[in-house]
């Protein structure tokens, strides 16, 4: 089954919004499928773990994404994993395209579905406050903004938001041309995504050295900048240990390469 991505994931033609794309694709596209066995409770990811990135389109620095776990908090009377994206442009994009994104995201702390997906989106003149309410007696999920509250859309069993999904994946061990998949809703849409893990590779970055798994993917249903690119692609780099922790992220569109790359790691936990 190929992918469709709900509207909202579109890339216009902006520069930087092609980066703000890469960073949203490491927790929107790595989808997995139900028949691998995760392992139960162990998980790789502790609250307090935070991941930066240094993003760059082409060799131009353009800001930093922040992939973050809060401590566990009590969502409509269940206990929950909360997970942080925020993604910063720097002084110098700012002068052209100012971005202050947030997304926050709960689990359930068994990692089996989302509680609730909240966003807040600041690009340019872009901004909105998105929040997405699930419920699971009935399958269902609701979209809604300050301005408008959308009729409640099906959602398959197991469902994640864009962000959740990525933690989902860390709970699996990853091998050569596997291929990947799980459901994903943003509350507009709940589609099947699906990725591929290409090989393993060892990667030096300025951050350190790392044994990685290189990921690739499904962009053919994605509009956008990388519509338009005859030879797109997003390349996601993780650790090949049992973290799984995301060092790289690299895009080739028509525009150019755009970059994320691990500057620092704190509250890693045990190994």
């Amino acid at each position: 089954m190929k992918a469709r991505f709900p509207n909202g994931y579109n890339s216009n033609t902006t520069l930087l919004l092609p980066i703000i794309f890469i960073v949203t694709s490491i927790v929107t596209v790595f989808i997995l499928t139900t028949n691998i066995q995760a392992v139960e409770k162990d998980f790789p990811f502790y609250p307090g773990e935070k991941l930066t990135f240094q993003l760059k389109w082409t060799l131009v620095p353009a800001g930093e994404g922040i992939l973050e776990i809060l401590p566990i908090e009590t969502i409509n009377g269940v206990n929950a994993y909360h997970f942080v994206l925020t993604v910063k442009s720097n002084s110098f994009i700012d002068l052209f395209y100012k971005v202050r994104d947030r997304i926050d995201a709960y689990t359930d702390i068994e990692m089996t579905h989302t509680i609730l997906y909240k966003k807040k989106q600041h690009e340019g003149k872009i901004k909105r406050d998105i929040v997405v309410n699930f419920n699971w007696d009935n399958n269902k999920a609701q979209y809604s903004t300050l301005k408008n509250v959308r009729e409640p859309i099906d959602i398959l069993k197991g469902s994640f938001d864009p962000l959740s999904v990525f933690y989902y994946t860390r709970l699996f061990d990853l091998k050569d041309n596997l291929i990947i998949e799980r459901p994903v809703t943003d509350g507009k849409k709940c589609i099947i995504g699906k990725a591929f893990v290409i090989k393993k590779e060892i990667l030096k970055l300025t951050s350190g050295t790392y044994d990685t798994y290189l990921i690739e993917p499904e962009i053919t249903h994605v509009s956008g900048v990388f519509e338009k690119s005859k030879n797109a692609k997003i390349q996601v780099w993780v650790t090949a240990d049992r973290r799984r922790m995301p060092v790289k992220i690299k895009s080739t569109v028509v525009v150019g390469s755009f970059v994320g790359e691990l500057v620092s790691s704190t509250g890693l936990g045990k190994k």
